[in-house]
């Protein structure tokens, strides 16, 4: 295929030849696909040339004067003068669940405080439900995520929260994305919480709880996961918890993420840091070690607004983690409970009017941000060898992907090279 007549081309791969700035933009544009990868980019003008000598080239091969390339093997679309840009890579969500909490979502906007142990609701929805039901919706959010521009997502555990129910998300998530989370590490259930034999004593109930994670449920959830993450947040893990549940996951394979730092500043940043992660997210609250932690490490600070949209929390300071040499990338973490959007065009118009980003730093947090916090090297840009997975915006610039809110401005989606969305 070759995409041509773009008006902006979002390669993420600046060079001398492109506009100065991190996006490294094309104006006139024209992508080649071959077998799923892109093979060339630049622009249009370009674009002829070169088919052209590749039809020489081609013919010679086959003695054939008459036969066209650009005819018989190149399917030729035009964009009309729109942008496009890389496909989103939404690196948190929570997408494998039963039931929802509209109820919960409206008390908090009557004023009750968001808390981390409210997700008692929606493990007994989820453990009801079947692996036929589960997967139903979850093909549903795949097309959700589809039709918003999203193409390479993660999905975590964390709604079952047995060894059966965790190994079960997994396994079903990991039916439609390679990037999935075990996340038996999200809140101590209610019956450990709840058992007698612990006589109300919370820290003995999760501590023998995360004897549980990081043995018998670890061994089940490990075969289908390609990451290990803990929420370390009071109402939820300790330091100390989450280390051990980390390092048992790092002992099996499994790359490091946290949950740190959303109620209020904590350990969790710190020990993502000292652990390698790939990725720590929230980031809501942070001193200002934790900045420099972040700026000195290869962790990247994942900022998920559409939670701060949702709990009425404060919003994270993005200029702050961006002037300080921070990594910093946008996530949906689509979940019934705090954040119940799969939506990265909404995350960035937040980003944009509440978090301090630019246009161009929130589009490449959800694109060439994303595809690090997943240590990703083959999506999150629009480079030759890369994914095609490419995203034509009903609007001339990414500028307006904050300009525009709540408008449906993805046309086209192509994932491989092939379309799955268009608008």
């Amino acid at each position: 295929m070759l995409l041509t007549g773009i008006g902006e081309l979002i390669t993420n791969d600046p060079s001398p030849d492109r506009e100065a700035g991190l996006l490294g933009i094309v104006r006139d544009a024209a992508v080649l696909v071959e077998d799923g990868r892109i093979a060339w980019v630049g622009t249009a003008t370009h674009a002829d040339e070169r088919l052209g000598h590749r039809v020489e080239r081609e013919d010679r091969r086959d003695g054939d004067e008459h036969r066209s390339l650009w005819d018989a093997d190149v399917e030729v679309v035009d964009a009309g003068g729109r942008a496009v840009i890389p496909g989103f890579v939404d690196s948190h969500s929570h997408l494998v669940f039963g039931g929802d909490r509209a109820a919960e979502f409206a008390a908090r906007m009557a004023g009750q405080r968001y808390e981390a142990g409210g997700i008692r609701s929606t493990v007994a929805a989820t453990r009801a439900a079947s692996d036929d039901e589960l997967r139903a919706r979850l093909a549903g959010f795949v097309a959700e995520l589809h039709a918003q521009g999203t193409t390479t997502f993660e999905i975590k555990s964390g709604y079952g929260l047995s060894v059966a129910d965790e190994e079960r998300l997994v396994r079903l998530a990991h039916e439609v994305t390679s990037e999935v989370t075990f996340l038996g590490a999200h809140v101590v259930p209610f019956e450990f919480r709840e058992d007698p034999a612990f006589g109300g004593d919370a820290d003995q109930a999760a501590e023998t709880y995360v004897d549980l994670v990081v043995g018998e449920m670890l061994d089940a959830c490990a075969p289908h996961s390609r990451w290990v993450d803990a929420f370390c947040e009071r109402g939820a893990f300790t330091a100390e918890q989450s280390r051990r549940v980390l390092e048992a996951g790092a002992a099996a394979g499994l790359g490091v993420r946290v949950h740190g730092n959303q109620l209020g500043e904590g350990p969790g940043v710190q020990l993502a840091v000292e652990l390698g992660a790939a990725s720590v997210d929230h980031c809501t609250y942070l001193s200002d070690a934790d900045v420099a932690a972040l700026a000195s490490s290869d962790t990247v600070a994942t900022l998920l607004p559409g939670v701060e949209f949702s709990t009425r929390q404060p919003y994270p300071d993005a200029r702050r983690l961006i002037e300080a040499g921070v990594t910093v990338a946008l996530a949906s973490d689509c979940n019934p409970g705090s954040s119940f959007t799969s939506s990265l065009p909404f995350c960035i118009a937040v980003a944009v009017r509440d978090m301090g980003m630019t246009p161009a730093e929130a589009v490449w947090a959800s694109t060439a941000g994303g595809a690090l916090a997943l240590r990703r090297t083959d999506v999150g840009a629009i480079r030759p060898g890369m994914r095609a997975d490419l995203v034509e915006l009903s609007a001339p610039s990414h500028v307006h992907l904050a300009y525009r809110p709540g408008v449906p401005l993805i046309s086209r989606v192509w994932k491989d090279g092939a379309v799955v969305a268009s608008g």
